[in-house]
């Protein structure tokens, strides 16, 4: 079932809600960025997603294939939230970094289940080998 949550940045610069249902699952990649940053992803779409502020103090990084916007918070640098529109998402979806869900539960973060993919090999269907790391 969704729940509206409230997250952001560090600093408190970025500001976003977002409608996520953890229990329908949640993400970690073994790629280059996802690795260095440790984001916990839950992907929503962009009606499930509102950036209530902060615009203007994100700064977008693209690496690669430049399909995905990495964005952080150009004072603190906590990645909190990023986009992509991909048809392998189904369109436009938001990749909300749930460790940066202000008001989530801990017991919501521990009973959310979570699928590893192999980002690093692009192996999008497949866990990596390892995934203790993560």
């Amino acid at each position: 079932m969704k729940k509206t949550y409230v997250g952001g940045c560090h600093c408190g610069a970025i500001h976003y809600e977002a409608e996520i249902d953890l229990n329908a699952g949640t993400l970690k990649c073994n790629c280059s960025i996802c690795t260095k940053v440790r984001n916990w992803l839950a992907f929503v779409k962009p009606e499930d997603f509102r950036l209530v502020a902060g615009e203007a103090e994100l700064t977008d990084y693209q690496f690669g294939a430049k399909r995905i916007h990495h964005l952080f918070c150009r004072h603190c640098g906590v990645h909190s939230f990023g986009w992509a529109d991909s048809p392998e998402l189904g369109g436009k979806s938001y990749a909300v970094n749930v460790n940066c869900l202000d008001d989530v539960e801990i017991d919501e973060l521990v009973s959310a289940p979570i699928k590893y993919v192999d980002g690093r090999n692009d192996n999008w269907r497949s866990p990596p080998a390892e995934t203790r790391h993560l």
